[in-house]
């Protein structure tokens, strides 16, 4: 058969430019599934950007709180959730584990706390420096509850999110239950709004909250003394947890309790995206960032961005060359001229 030179040149051409095309995967849909707070919207919109502009990814995001996210992760209903407070809710998560139906994968952030915090201020005033600190009547009255005024009121965590319960626990086997009220702020951002409140009015706030957060680069606030962590009083206290998660408030019971440990924040993944999609899973391994780093994200995600994720990834991925270290070249090419196309 005879061939023009023509045709010839061209399919040379394209051959060329086929052996030239790097032969990776292409990325398909991945389920990610995303929290209500404001540092795990952040990294999700991060790796979100990083995975449909890097890797060509179709990302469909989910948003809840803690128990329907991880249960639809154990479920394979989700691929990944970036952030996973994997302490309190070690008793959940490890039994998938095990059974090697999810996995951890990387340090999303490498150190973080939570507890009790009182304001600076009142805390210096009347020396408050432990939990037992705050089971004074008169201790408790500045903390009034307005709508309970013969009891303090401590802003509790969020209700659905593990925190909520485990500070229930605690509540009533420190003793607190009978001189504060447990409330529940509702949301996120209306516990923010709860402090930050109290400290433009000057005053006194006792609360549950946890770090790195923007929030607390804004106000003073001072962590509670509470029993040192120890696993085996930890294990006790979320026997007691868990059965109020499954069976109600009546199975509140006197068990043991101790301060929460000082966590590193894994990214949790089902297995089965290690065999769909294991580039993805390389890069969301090697996914971490410095509480400090975190902290400045968040403080301009809140006062920079407007409250959007998205603004603050952007952000991020523009002035901060860390990430590149996450993925190959080629992957921080297609991100870097998605970041200079808009």
């Amino acid at each position: 058969m005879k061939i023009s030179s023509k045709l010839l040149a061209a399919t040379v051409v394209v051959l060329g430019l086929l052996m030239s095309v790097p032969s990776a995967h292409a990325c398909d849909k991945i389920a990610l599934g995303d929290f209500d707070w404001n540092s795990a919207k952040l990294h999700s919109a991060i790796s979100k950007f990083i995975l449909e502009k890097g890797y060509g990814c179709t990302v469909k995001v989910t948003t809840g709180s803690t128990l329907p996210i991880m249960t639809a992760l154990y479920k394979g209903q989700l691929d990944v959730v970036m952030e996973v407070w994997y302490d309190n809710i070690i008793d959940q998560f490890k039994p998938h584990e095990e059974e090697g139906t999810v996995k951890r994968v990387g340090v999303n952030t490498p150190d973080s706390a939570q507890g009790f915090y009182v304001d600076a201020p009142t805390a210096r005033k009347y020396n408050l420096k432990s939990v037992d600190d705050m089971k004074k009547p008169a201790v408790a009255m500045l903390f009034k509850d307005p709508e309970n005024p013969s009891k303090g009121r401590m802003l509790n965590c969020i209700s659905g999110w593990s925190c909520y319960t485990i500070n229930l626990v605690k509540h009533h086997v420190y003793g607190l239950d009978k001189f504060y009220t447990s409330f529940d702020p509702g949301s996120s951002g209306a516990l923010d709004a709860a402090i930050k409140g109290s400290f433009d009015k000057k005053n006194p706030v006792f609360t549950y909250y946890w770090e790195p957060t923007a929030l607390m680069g804004m106000v003073d606030l001072v962590k509670l003394e509470e029993p040192a962590f120890n696993q085996a009083d930890w294990t006790e206290m979320m026997k007691v947890v868990d059965d109020i998660k499954e069976n109600g408030i009546e199975k509140l019971r006197m068990t043991k309790a101790v301060a929460y440990a000082n966590m590193q924040l894994p990214v949790g993944i089902n297995t089965r995206l290690e065999q769909a999609e294991p580039e993805v899973v390389k890069f969301l391994s090697k996914y971490t960032l410095s509480s400090a780093e975190v902290s400045k994200l968040l403080s301009h995600y809140l006062q920079k961005a407007g409250g959007e994720a998205e603004v603050t990834a952007r952000h991020f991925l523009s002035t901060n060359d860390v990430w590149k270290s996450w993925v190959p070249e080629d992957v921080a090419k297609k991100v870097e001229a998605a970041l200079s196309s808009s």
